[in-house]
């Protein structure tokens, strides 16, 4: 069978009919119920442990418990004069807008008095309608609503279909309506029960009226019907000289709520203890705090105190005041703060092919790292879609995505076992164990077979990389690439050997090597920087040699160079790995650290980087023959304690007398940076480049060296200064 047939039958194929059931199924009733749980979960998590502050230019005015409570309105539903004194009294604080999240669709003998108080408070007010059938409510176009404020909107594009329909409309009526604007409250929930999408518009006799979130945003912004542009299927679009919005809708004109806030989230205050303090403070001049600015501003009067009837489930609560759906509309609207589903493609494509991806790679692997990318997978993806909903308002699915995923986890555990449970007959041995070759001597003279485990020792880490590798081997045939590094290779591997040095692996171009183990040698450091000088030595002969041969090797190889790293401390030495397949080699924090000197050489620019036990370990068994320049000091990724650093600058017979200028001034340098003398600093280091032994242009492979390296920082810094503790150490961000 071809491979790419193999691939697509044994794990392409159960990944597209697993998402494509997950996909399928996710169109069912059930499981959108679950998906919409797994949202309100989301939601509520993220208004109890990432709380945002409302804005001020929502305020709710409640019937509350108080309100209902005080004996000077009465009965609850209260008369409509007590409502005009209200918002007469209201109209002293200049509000943008008053909207009412209450019907007044029923004439009453006080909606004269009540429409003679609007017309003296001078403010806008937008009361409550909802749509109705035909024989229950006013039609456009009726006699009746001639002289209505009540106008529908313009500028609609799209489909109608989906937008829900009223032949006819209970709102209030004359004289109310002539002076009220009228925003329909109509707020369905979804098929379990939960309001999750507000409509922003409704379509009453063909007709298409904003709802009363948006009328009131009309009112706030001052917005004619010809600036607000309903897109059916992408958005509300608003526009004047002052305000531009883009508010997303679905088909139907509804809005996907992004619920923030509860009632204790809002400004709220009290119907009657608003009431009672404008009174006080402006008809009975009465010194009081006028606690609720209500200036400019959008108010929200509704209903919350417990047992009224204007009542829901949303995600935020089962029983939440309906009133604060308009609240939290609003206050994204004016945030700009909008939630917004995520693309179904995307995730299903992704999820087929890292599904198809996982059949094949676990296919062979052990089942522990089966069973834990299994379950970690999931895990981590509802953790993306929690954190995208919480910092992004994305919501992301995870039912039908995890649900997806895992039947074809489940699909192959059961693959596996099958073929585990035919191949069991099969198995007749185990793999041969891969010894090191340091270990062949010591087994032989010993007579026992290696064993797991190893010792704590004190050896100095060798490791080695070429600089730009990979950008000069994507140019050489695979042949020709094999040649460069078995060349280069057997250079490093002689001179590592020759000074007493254990190979310890290959890592591609790598090497990484060990002085002290398992033959002790007392001045493992001091040979350990003696290979690190003659690597970089012979490496000069190497680009002699291919710039010889010419246009056989690629420029980055003639210039190739190598980045060395050294630490000496105590390691723990042995053998490591399985029971039937394991290595001679090291590990530990000082191995760690001497790997993070050869990929730190980079940023200091220099080619042969080592810490200071290295330094101190070379001068005690090698006197004063090797040659080193301080860097500074670091905490390495992963360390809490700064290390001093230096550079193995060459052996003391090769250092001439400008390279013992530039060792100077660069000191000199150092000293001054810290002393935060950045001035004097940048002066010692600008000398000190000019006398640096490998300087970018001119020295082959070179892009940079310690004195431009500072040179760069100091400038930084002293646009930046460090706070008064600084000690001048820097912190490696990577490894």
């Amino acid at each position: 069978m071809k491979p790419r047939l193999a691939f697509f039958q044994k794990h392409l194929l159960p990944a597209l009919v697993c998402f494509g059931l997950a996909l399928a199924l996710a169109q069912t009733e059930w499981l959108q119920t679950i998906e919409n749980a797994s949202l309100d979960v989301r939601a509520k998590f993220r208004a109890r442990k990432f709380p945002t502050h409302p804005r001020d230019d929502v305020v709710l005015i409640g019937i509350d418990e108080d309100s209902l409570n005080n004996p000077a309105f009465g009965r609850w539903p209260w008369n409509r004069s007590l409502h005009g004194d209200f918002v007469r009294l209201v109209g002293l604080l200049k509000p943008s807008v008053v909207a009412w999240d209450i019907l007044f669709d029923d004439p009453h003998e006080e909606d004269g008095r009540f429409a003679a108080d609007i017309r003296r408070g001078k403010i806008d007010i937008v009361l409550g309608g909802q749509g109705a059938e035909a024989d229950l409510g006013l039609k456009p176009g009726d006699e009746a609503m001639k002289k209505f404020l009540i106008a529908p909107l313009t500028r609609i594009e799209g489909d109608r279909s989906a937008v829900p329909k009223y032949e006819a409309m209970s709102v209030p009526r004359a004289p109310l309506a002539e002076v009220a604007d009228i925003g329909f409250v109509d707020a369905p929930p979804g098929p379990d029960g939960v309001l999750r999408e507000a409509p922003l518009v409704v379509q009453i006799g063909g007709l298409i009226y904003p709802t009363l979130s948006l009328r009131s945003l009309m009112h706030h912004w001052h917005l004619t019907s010809d600036q607000v542009l309903v897109r059916l299927g992408d958005a509300v679009v608003i526009e004047n000289d002052f305000v531009h919005r883009w508010i997303p809708i679905d088909r139907a004109g509804n809005y996907l709520v992004n619920y923030r806030h509860t009632l204790d989230g809002f400004r709220n205050y009290g119907y009657a203890s608003t009431f009672a303090l404008i009174k006080q403070r402006f008809v009975d001049q009465k010194p009081v705090d006028l606690t609720p600015e209500l200036g400019g501003r959008i108010l929200l009067v509704g209903q919350t105190a417990d047992g009224l009837t204007d009542f829901g489930p949303t995600p935020l609560s089962a029983h939440t005041p309906l009133v604060l759906v308009h609240a939290n509309v609003l206050e994204n609207v004016l945030n700009e703060d909008f939630a917004r589903r995520a693309s179904t493609a995307p995730i299903w494509f992704v999820g087929v092919a890292m599904t198809a991806a996982s059949l094949a790679f676990f296919s062979d692997r052990k089942f522990f790292w089966q069973v834990t990318f299994s379950l970690g997978v999931p895990l981590i993806y509802s953790v993306v879609a929690t954190l995208s909903w919480v910092f992004s308002s994305v919501w992301v699915p995870v039912v039908w995505p995890i649900l997806g995923f895992g039947a074809a986890q489940i699909f192959m555990v059961g693959r596996r076992v099958l073929a585990e449970q035919r191949a069991k007959d099969q198995i007749k041995g185990m793999f041969g164990t891969y010894i090191s070759p340091e270990l062949v001597k010591r087994m032989v003279n010993s007579g026992v077979s290696p064993q797991l485990g190893g010792a704590e020792e004190e050896i100095t880490a060798f490791f080695s990389d070429i600089q730009g590798f990979s950008s000069f081997s994507e140019k050489l045939p695979p042949t020709q690439l094999v040649e460069l590094l078995n060349e280069y290779l057997t250079v490093c591997t002689d001179i590592v050997q020759e000074e007493g040095g254990t190979l310890d692996k290959y890592i591609g171009d790598a090497v990484v090597a060990m002085f002290g183990a398992p033959i002790a040698l007392p001045d493992h450091a001091y040979r350990s920087c003696v290979v690190a000088l003659r690597v970089q030595q012979q490496l000069d002969v190497l680009r002699a040699k291919w710039d010889r041969e010419g246009d056989r090797w690629p420029e980055g190889v003639r210039q190739m160079r190598s980045r060395i790293g050294l630490n000496t401390g105590r390691a723990v030495i042995g053998n490591m790995g399985s029971r039937t397949r394991f290595n001679y080699t090291m590990t530990g924090d000082n191995v760690n650290l001497a790997a993070r000197m050869e990929s730190g050489a980079k940023q200091w620019g220099v080619y042969a980087m080592t810490t200071e036990s290295t330094k101190l370990a070379c001068e005690k068994h090698g006197a004063d023959r090797i040659v080193f320049r301080p860097l500074g000091r670091i905490v390495v990724k992963g360390r809490t304690q700064a290390v001093p650093l230096y550079e193995i600058f060459g052996f003391k017979e090769h250092v001439t007398a400008t390279m013992s200028g530039c060792l100077e001034l660069f000191e000199q340098a150092l000293a001054k940076y810290y002393a935060r003398d950045w001035d004097g600093a940048l002066a010692l280091f600008a000398q000190s480049r000019d006398l640096e032994p490998c300087v970018p242009g001119r020295s082959p492979g070179v892009s940079s060296n310690p004195s431009i390296v500072y040179l760069d920082h100091v400038a930084k810094v002293k646009l930046a200064p460090p706070p008064p503790d600084w000690d001048g150490v820097f912190i490696m961000a990577e490894k």
